[in-house]
């Protein structure tokens, strides 16, 4: 399980003394722990595309601070988060390329929005940025 090899490598940061990677590794698991514990999970495990979602939303919070600090000069932190980028964009899939997507969308037969975004939710999740998805969509359409 995904969680497994975040674990492992939070153990591989803790020996190699590189605290800014235990510490986002950190983060993600202990949001992973809270997940456990809702009462939605209390009879089922936290699947992987869970964990995935929890990174990526991870990323967002990371960026949008990424953006706080250029806007103040904080140049050290700055790297400091690009650092934490890197280490959590390392668990993510390879997201899908412009290609494939048209290639997809231009085998569904209806290629309205909520049909085609509904499309890629359901089947290619975590795999695959509906922003671009949609923009795609619009050459379709």
């Amino acid at each position: 399980m995904l969680i497994d090899e975040l674990k492992k490598e939070n153990l591989r940061a803790l020996k190699e003394k590189d605290q800014i990677k235990k510490g986002i590794l950190s983060v993600v698991i202990n949001k992973y722990m809270i997940l456990s514990t809702d009462k939605n999970h209390l009879e089922s495990k936290v699947t992987d595309e869970e964990v995935l979602k929890l990174i990526s939303k991870t990323l967002k919070e990371l960026n949008e601070e990424k953006e706080g600090y250029i806007k103040t000069n904080n140049l050290s932190r700055v790297s400091d988060i690009e650092h934490q980028i890197d280490v959590l964009q390392a668990f993510l899939p390879k997201m899908m390329e412009e290609s494939e997507i048209r290639k997809i969308i231009s085998e569904i037969p209806d290629k309205s929005i909520p049909t085609v975004m509904k499309y890629f939710k359901q089947n290619y999740s975590g795999k695959v940025d509906l922003s671009l998805v949609s923009k795609i969509l619009k050459d379709f359409n």
